[in-house]
């Protein structure tokens, strides 16, 4: 049976854009875990620790991300349990570095407005972005995973929304088309 840190699939994302976070140096005297590697089950500090102060020296460092990778990559790249890297997540939030944002994620405290929008808002705007026409194939939904780092049901959620909105209309077996274009009001 394999490990959950071996399994392939948590969520439809790849896992090079969820692990950017793992450019790590030392911490205490002791490696902190990198891509693929689980954290040590004796570490005297507390997993969660390591893995908070992993991600703390990430989001203090030159390069921020806009949006942290869920739960589910964060499980998968450091072969933790999805509460180990709640604690984790629940560490940074009660310093204040990072907020949860319903249908966003985690992200860090003060990140810019474009990337306070919703993921509804985010894939609809994927019309414009795009330059997708009335009747066009839209991505599916693997490729909108990957492409904002949001679990697959969480983008089955969006584009329910959108197909309910009149945005986008669904085929079985052949996907979804863009069924119309969207106005300042529907987008944003």
């Amino acid at each position: 049976m394999k490990r959950a840190s071996e399994q392939s699939s948590y969520s439809c994302r790849e896992r090079a854009p969820a692990l950017a976070l793992h450019q790590r140096g030392k911490l205490g005297g002791s490696r902190t875990p990198t891509q693929g590697e689980s954290v040590s089950e004796a570490s005297p500090r507390g997993t969660y620790l390591v893995i908070a102060q992993s991600l703390r020296t990430e989001l203090e460092g030159e390069d921020p991300p806009g949006v942290l990778p869920s739960e589910a990559a964060l499980m998968h790249a450091y072969g933790v349990s999805r509460t180990t890297v709640r604690r984790a997540l629940k560490v940074l939030a009660s310093d204040g570095l990072i907020e949860s944002e319903p249908g966003v994620g985690w992200r860090p405290v003060g990140a810019s407005p474009r990337d306070r929008r919703t993921l509804v808002e985010r894939i609809a705007d994927v019309i414009v972005e795009d330059s997708l026409q009335v009747g066009a194939a839209f991505p599916s939904e693997s490729q909108l995973c990957a492409r904002f780092l949001a679990s697959r049901t969480s983008v089955r959620r969006a584009l329910a929304e959108l197909e309910g909105r009149g945005l986008l209309v669904s085929a079985h077996g052949k996907g979804r088309t863009v069924r119309s274009l969207p106005t300042s009001s529907q987008s944003s």
